[in-house]
């Protein structure tokens, strides 16, 4: 596992597992949103899809968060999303996704078990939504953009990340990632 450097001993890190998303679903993400977004696109480094945020958790349990991670990345069935609408909350924008099938959907809850059972999740109150967050803000700009043609993609693996906020925005590092389907 590669632990970043500027982490050691029993300090506590932000972390969360995410799918990642394919060169060719970011570069088709990134020229969107230039194009119909006004307000604070996330940038490509960015953009994943959550399968579990676990907020601020001890170092020492990193390894079996990727543990977990890499076990349900590996008992996946084939992933097939695409966006179907565009959503506000009050600080984001996201792309909602259709998961054809159901598999992400599948892949999240066997992750959300998984993480449970070692003691290091609990989970929200309401499903878990395939959604990518695309653009963020202070303000609801109530925006109406068209929906990207992306058309169906797959995720392509699935990661454990280290987030670090910052006034510029949060910073994140894979620390691991994981192939799906094994």
């Amino acid at each position: 596992m590669k632990v970043p450097a500027s982490v050691e001993g029993r300090e506590r890190v932000r972390l969360f597992c995410a799918l990642r998303l394919p060169d060719a679903v970011l570069d088709a993400l990134e020229a969107w949103g230039r194009d119909e977004l006004s307000e604070r696109v996330v940038r490509r480094a960015n953009l994943h899809i959550t399968l579990a945020f676990l907020g601020h958790r001890p170092v020492g349990e990193l390894d079996a968060i990727a543990a977990a991670t890499r076990e349900a990345a590996a008992a996946a069935e084939p992933i097939r999303l695409e966006p179907v609408r565009y959503r506000e909350t009050r600080s984001v924008g996201m792309l909602v996704l259709a998961d054809e099938g159901g598999a992400a959907g599948a892949v999240a809850e066997d992750l959300h078990q998984r993480l449970e059972e070692i003691g290091v999740y609990e989970r929200e109150g309401r499903p878990w939504l395939p959604h990518l967050t695309i653009v963020r803000f202070r303000r609801r700009p109530r925006l109406d953009p068209p929906i990207p043609a992306l058309g169906p993609f797959a995720p392509s693996d699935a990661a454990v990340y280290l987030s670090r906020l910052s006034p510029s925005g949060a910073q994140y590092e894979v620390v691991e990632s994981f192939a799906l389907g094994g």
